[in-house]
């Protein structure tokens, strides 16, 4: 029988209504045997990896909703007319969760082709090897993360050699029997594999990614290619969740350092690191913003953006302000930092400016994240590797338009990660490690964990999570 592997997703448009959802998906696709057998295929396949995590039940958007839904805390409600996000949102999520299944269908998707290109990067010419393995890795790694984050028990709640992580499928799946059913990973055997994976992708990946310039112009106003920074960022994540501090201090400050020696610096404002345009086509690399280590590009040709479709307002083309600012969040802010003025007034309630426009480019890692990572990781050490805890704290802290501190505490510079990286997707991981309650749910509490979708249970025979 003729398999045939999906290649590269041309064009995904989403149309918001009061409503319903429109999603569009014509596929290309060329036969297994054809698909892995030139170095220009094998790129293509990995091109349709970067467009599947850029997919609006991925980094397009949904899995920084659900973090932010479940660390609410009554800083944020949900009030739109869906029932799935409103279920994540209550903590009273059911297995046949739809927007729950899909994240997790959609990630394991993107592993699939991840696990295409590597099981051919013999194929790809050699000049040309080392990076599109990195890439491949990366892709891998930031999926496998997204979803032990969201289908496990936290790092933090301890047990992580019996507590359940996720399936690790490491080789392409190309048709369903009895191997396809691989059960769930230890949380340990789930982290360490993630950290094998952005290890040597970081080892492997250029400073510099231009990637391959692809014929068509949706695809490049929207991919933005992993970089060796992007990789040591999402490291110093891990680590964080780890709660090793001189690991995620060290990998923080190598993503600083190969950012900033290749164009990168925060942006002059806090408002202009975010609503960026992307560039016009052709541009010799699609990194969009200076502040931006790792982002995902929307235009109206292509690419999803579920942030805007969930947190802005119709009179900018989104719903009807699904999401909303509650009080408690915005007492927060001291009255002069400038970050209050990202805030607005609309449909009735207020929102986040960050998502307003929705043919813009989604942030995922920005530098003022590393410099937040290494200033608390320092400070747990008692180190100054990079740069002191204070000097680093400052550097968000000035550009809010704020007095600079003489001296910081631990507990400063949580509240700065919280204000600085509030509704960008952290809220719910940063619960976890920190070990806090949310809505009064304590950190480790069933609540807070996704459960395995219910079709997986059935077809693969996987452990549900506890409480489902």
């Amino acid at each position: 029988m003729k398999r045939n592997i999906i290649i590269l997703s041309i064009l995904s448009l989403s149309v918001a209504s009061c409503d319903k959802k429109i999603e569009l998906f014509p596929y290309q696709s060329v036969a297994e045997e054809i698909a892995l057998t030139s170095d220009a295929n094998v790129k293509k396949v990995l091109n349709g990896a970067y467009d599947g995590i850029s997919d609006g039940d991925l980094y397009g958007g949904n899995i920084l909703l659900f973090s932010e839904l479940l660390a609410a805390n009554d800083e944020i409600r949900w009030e739109g007319t869906f029932n799935q996000p409103d279920e994540i949102w209550q903590k009273a999520m059911i297995t046949t969760n739809s927007f729950v299944r899909d994240t997790w269908l959609d990630a394991y998707d993107a592993i699939n082709r991840a696990n295409n290109v590597l099981s051919a990067i013999n194929i790809v010419a050699t000049a040309d090897q080392n990076r599109v393995k990195g890439e491949a890795l990366f892709i891998r790694a930031c999926m496998y993360f997204e979803l032990v984050k969201l289908y496990a028990k936290p790092y933090s709640a301890g047990s992580v050699t019996t507590n359940l992580g996720v399936p690790l499928i490491l080789t392409p799946t190309r048709g369903i029997d009895e191997s396809s059913k691989v059960p769930r990973s230890t949380v340990e055997q789930t982290f360490t594999q993630i950290l094998a994976d952005f290890n040597e992708a970081e080892s492997l990946l250029p400073a510099i990614n231009p990637g391959p310039v692809p014929a068509n112009i949706a695809t490049q106003s929207r991919f933005v290619y992993a970089t060796k920074a992007a990789a040591a960022a999402m490291l110093s994540r891990v680590y964080l969740q780890m709660e090793n501090y001189p690991a995620a201090r060290d990998a923080a400050d190598r993503a600083i350092s190969s950012a900033t020696a290749n164009g990168r610096s925060l942006a002059s404002s806090y408002a202009g690191a975010f609503n960026t345009l992307a560039p016009a086509f052709p541009v010799p690399t699609p990194s969009i913003s200076t502040e931006y280590i790792y982002s995902m590009t929307v235009s109206s040709l292509d690419g999803a953006n579920n942030m805007h479709l969930y947190w802005s307002i119709p009179a900018y083309g989104g719903r009807d302000g699904d999401v909303s600012i509650q009080p408690s969040h915005l007492a927060l802010y001291d009255p002069s930092d400038a970050r209050l003025a990202m805030f607005y007034t609309g449909a009735g309630d207020v929102r986040s400016g960050k998502w307003q426009q929705q043919y813009r480019v989604l942030p995922i890692i920005r530098l003022a994240e590393m410099y937040l990572t290494r200033a608390e990781a320092n400070f747990r050490a008692g180190t100054a590797i990079g740069a002191t805890p204070l000097d680093d704290y400052n550097r968000t802290h000035q550009r809010a338009g704020l007095t600079a501190a003489v001296a910081v505490t631990l507990a400063d510079i949580l509240l700065e990660r919280k204000l600085e990286l509030a509704h960008e997707g952290h809220a719910i991981a940063d619960v976890k490690r920190l070990k806090l309650s949310v809505d009064g749910f304590a950190y480790n509490a069933n609540e807070l964990v996704f459960p395995i979708p219910q079709r997986e249970v059935d077809a693969a025979g996987l452990i549900q999570n506890p409480g489902y």
